[in-house]
């Protein structure tokens, strides 16, 4: 496996002509930023009616993500948030995985910025806990936390951190050959970047247990039936229908939809006099948007309104 976005660049061209998605030729007719840039290359961007598209690039390596990377799309995702152009978010990838997990051998090698890469009898107390706040958990709470609704398209295989990061998204599609593994029971591991926060929330504790303890291979079928993911389509099917939600998102009240997000987010870990005090304030500050008086007057006067996502 590649060590670093220096070493694939070469590779990930060869992979952007030949086995690339719907998404990513979109990408290219649209341009990347910078391409002069090789990590640029290893996580596509475009933003296209108000849709910010954020693509995993590295095939060969089953999209398995590098510190780079990881920092890359924590700072898009910050960038979806502050930018009022975007007004919903796409994850993806390109080839045959969504995200293999965690490439820790693309971080840098010194202490303060990544303690866990020492080699294990070099590692001091505090060293993997630091690295497992500083990266995983972190890129999991930047989709947690984005004010734009972010929609996880799966591809393929989702693994590790990377089922984690298709479970954080707030709606998730999924190929018909999409699968997700919560792999670390099979490495000895415990499970990191959130995930035993968030399949409980999402299916129970039992289920979850299920997935954590024996570590099989969840068909996307199955993922849909338990419901962690909202909708399977067909493989060739994944990145029009992925346009469309996020499309119709983007035409949507943006900030109410912020809100909403946030509701529910807090939803599980609230009681029911904070949930309903959330509730209240929330709507308190959505009539003062735009797109909330717009939606009221449209009704009154029974014509369609015309959000601005402000």
């Amino acid at each position: 496996m590649p060590s670093s976005p220096e070493d694939t660049a070469e590779h990930t061209e060869r992979d952007q002509r030949t086995d690339r998605t719907e998404h990513a030729e979109h990408a290219e007719r649209t341009g990347p930023t910078s391409p002069a840039d090789p990590l640029d290359s290893l996580v596509l961007h475009t933003t296209d009616n108000g849709v910010s598209w954020i693509t995993l690039n590295r095939p060969e390596a089953m999209n398995a993500v590098t510190w780079d990377q990881r920092e890359r799309v924590i700072a898009l995702l910050a960038d979806a948030s502050a930018d009022p152009a975007v007004r919903a978010v796409v994850l993806t990838a390109t080839g045959r995985g969504f995200c293999a997990g965690a490439d820790l051998r693309g971080s840098p090698a010194t202490g303060s910025s990544a303690p866990g890469t020492r080699a294990p009898g070099d590692r001091i107390p505090g060293d993997v806990a630091r690295t497992i706040r500083l990266g995983a958990q972190r890129l999991i709470a930047a989709v947690l936390d984005c004010e734009k609704p972010v929609i996880a398209a799966v591809n393929g295989t989702a693994a590790g951190i990377g089922a984690h990061l298709a479970f954080a998204c707030d709606l998730v599609l999924a190929a018909e050959s999409a699968k997700f593994i919560e792999v670390f029971v099979r490495r000895g591991l415990v499970p990191d970047g959130g995930g035993a926060y968030l399949l409980p929330r999402l299916i129970g504790p039992q289920r979850a247990k299920e997935l954590m303890f024996f570590g099989d291979s969840l068909p996307a079928t199955d993922a849909e039936r338990l419901g962690l993911v909202n909708r399977v389509v067909p493989d060739e099917e994944l990145a029009a229908t992925a346009r469309a939600w996020a499309e119709r998102l983007a035409e949507g009240p943006t900030r109410s939809i912020a809100l909403t997000k946030q509701l529910v987010n807090a939803s599980l870990e609230s009681d029911r006099a904070t949930a309903f005090a959330a509730e209240a304030m929330a709507q308190e500050i959505n009539m003062t948007t735009h797109d909330a008086n717009e939606g009221v007057a449209g009704f009154m006067e029974r014509r369609a309104p015309k959000y601005r996502g402000r």
